[in-house]
């Protein structure tokens, strides 16, 4: 698994607990629809710690609650 699938992971299971859709997620965290699509697409490798700091904010948490999940703790993950 790549860093980029375990942040596509993440993204997905918080926007079904809060019930909103990736297009909302962008509105609420003030990036463009199409920055959101490149990292759930996996186009965006390594999306940057400003860019994950608004997807945390606007998903009402802090950038450590977002990255604090099991899969980003038991993944080794691979060359990218």
């Amino acid at each position: 698994m790549t860093y980029s699938d375990v942040i596509i992971l993440r993204l997905t299971q918080l926007c079904d607990e809060k019930n909103i859709t990736i297009n909302r997620l962008a509105t609420l965290s003030g990036i463009t629809q199409s920055t959101v699509e490149n990292i759930m697409s996996g186009k965006t490798k390594n999306p940057k710690l400003k860019t994950l700091h608004k997807l945390a904010l606007g998903l009402g948490m802090t950038v450590s609650e977002l990255l604090d999940f099991p899969e980003m703790d038991e993944t080794v993950f691979d060359d990218e």
